[in-house]
Parts: structure tokens; sequence; C-alpha cells
């Protein structure tokens, strides 16, 4: 024996039907490569009046994949794609970034093979480096200018790592006592600075191969 149909709900008088609101369809992926300055935050904002990233990309919508420490400078990407950021940014990933590091000192071939196989830091060791000497890099004057001692020489440093902790590269040099006095990031994976200066940045293709 079949049921009876129920009516269809009514509507309570002058209440207007739900409004079906179309679903803006996605951004474009996109991907910025910025050259960041010295001394600015890798942010958008800051409510200490300090310098950020929107002194510099006008774009809207980017947010920075990964960090870099304010005094330090180079390579920053920005992109509105959560799945190309994590990529970027997430360790699991072990992508290649590649530092050219100004140090006080002048690193000993046993010093390069620490760097090499890994230092031990106060949260623990780490990854296995690429560590080499380096000719003094043709890059911009950085403003303020490092400070030196002019008893101690210095030397620079190409190094690359696969990890993002906190400070690390200063860390690793410090750990086999060449400290750090300049810092620039000049590759991520396969993207590099190629002749972006300070404050400058260029749109490329949204992808990691």
């Amino acid at each position: 024996m079949s049921r009876p149909s129920r009516p269809a709900p009514r509507r309570p008088a002058g209440k207007p039907a739900p409004r079906r609101v179309a679903k803006a369809p996605p951004a474009e992926p996109r991907l910025i490569l910025l050259n960041k300055p010295f001394d600015v935050l890798t942010q958008f904002n800051d409510d200490q009046g300090r310098a950020t990233l929107k002194d510099f990309v006008d774009v809207p919508g980017v947010y920075p994949a990964g960090r870099l420490d304010r005094d330090s400078e180079g390579l920053l990407l920005l992109t509105n794609d959560g799945g190309l950021q994590a990529r970027i940014a997430d360790p699991k990933h072990k992508l290649a970034k590649t530092y050219w590091v100004q140090v006080e000192g002048e690193p000993s071939a046993a010093q390069l093979q620490q760097l090499r196989e890994g230092v031990t830091l106060n949260d623990g060791p780490t990854l296995p480096a690429e560590a080499r000497l380096l000719e003094t890099p043709q890059l911009w004057e950085r403003n303020p200018p490092v400070r030196f001692r002019k008893s101690v020489p210095t030397a620079w440093l190409e190094l690359v790592i696969r990890e993002g902790r906190n400070r690390q590269v200063r860390r690793m040099t410090a750990a086999v006592g060449l400290p750090t006095l300049r810092l620039v990031r000049v590759a991520i994976g396969p993207w590099r600075l190629d002749g972006l200066q300070p404050g400058q940045w260029r749109e490329v293709p949204a992808r990691l191969e």
C-alpha cells in the first residue's frame, strides 16, 4: 500500500526564496620572485612602522612561501597558491636553498667538512649541507654597510641546505667558528635572483616541476 505524498513545506509569507550565489572562479596561480632588501620584514603589515613587503610588492592576494630574516637579503618567493606555497616552504619536500654567506675568519678544510657533514645545534643535528669557498661575488652594496674588524679577515661561502630552521645558516656557521656577517639567498630550488636588484621583483610561471 503506497503512502500518501507529503505536501512541500510552505515558505513563510513575505520571506524571499534563497538566492544561489555563483562562486567566483579561482584566481590564476601567481608566483613572484622578489629580491628582499636588508632590514625588511617578511610580512605585509607592521604596527611599529618598519619596512615590509607592501613597500615593494603591490600584487594583491600573494603571500610569502617561506621566510627570510629581517637582517638577511635576497630571494623570496610569493604566491597566491596554497599548494605551491606548501611545496616550497614545507621542509619535508627538502627543496634546496642556496646562500652566499660572508663570514668572519678564514674557513679551513675541516670547518667546511663539518658543514658538509652536518653540525649539532641546540635543536638537534642538521642535515648534511653543500659548502664551498666562493670568490667575492659581485653584489649590490648593503645599506647600511657591514661592520668589519680590520684585524680579522673575511671570506665568502656558498652554502646549500634543505631545511628551514630559524636562522639556521647563521647558527651553522657560528657553530663551526665562522660568524656570519652578511647573508644573501640567491636560489630556491629552480628559481634564482638572476639580476634582480634589491626591492625589484618579477613574475614567473607558477609551477614546480
